[in-house]
């Protein structure tokens, strides 16, 4: 579907539902969407060729897990070569409390979300883990209280 068409209302409804339950089988999301059941597998498997459904997850309870806080960290470099840039994104996506990295505009150059069990958990991650990778000037924490609103992903 790259580089084709914009998607119809029907794709839009089957991401819909599959955003909302990804579990569904192909008949209860035909039915859904009121497509025939060979529409609505034709028309899953365009969007994930395509690229729009680009996997399926299953959403865990990080409190569950034992990791109840989000943190928010701002991180700024020494350096911004590409390869250090690289280097630390790669040693980030490899640690498991992080649960976003991104590369970012302005005073900071990486927004990072980690999630950590209170402010034991968060030193922990930061002197065993964050600080450990080489190249950080400087970093800033922000605990977040509170979700508004969690959506892993655009709504279509």
């Amino acid at each position: 579907m790259e580089n084709q068409e914009p998607l119809s209302s029907l794709d839009r409804k089957i991401l819909r539902e599959l955003q909302k339950n990804a579990r569904l089988s192909n008949a209860e999301l035909a039915e859904r969407v009121g497509m025939s059941a060979s529409a609505c597998w034709n028309h899953t498997r365009r969007l994930e060729e395509g690229g729009y459904i680009t996997g399926y997850v299953a959403l865990v309870d990080q409190r569950k897990l034992g990791l109840p806080d989000t943190v928010l960290i701002e991180v700024t470099l020494n350096a911004h070569e590409e390869d250090t840039l690289a280097r630390f994104g790669e040693e980030l996506a490899a640690l498991p409390e992080v649960l976003e990295a991104h590369l970012v505009s302005g005073e900071y150059d990486y927004l990072i979300k980690v999630a950590v069990d209170g402010t034991a958990g968060y030193e922990r991650f930061l002197r065993e883990k964050l600080y450990r990778i080489s190249g950080i000037r400087h970093s800033r924490s922000l605990f977040a209280l509170r979700c508004m609103k969690y959506t892993p992903s655009v709504q279509a």
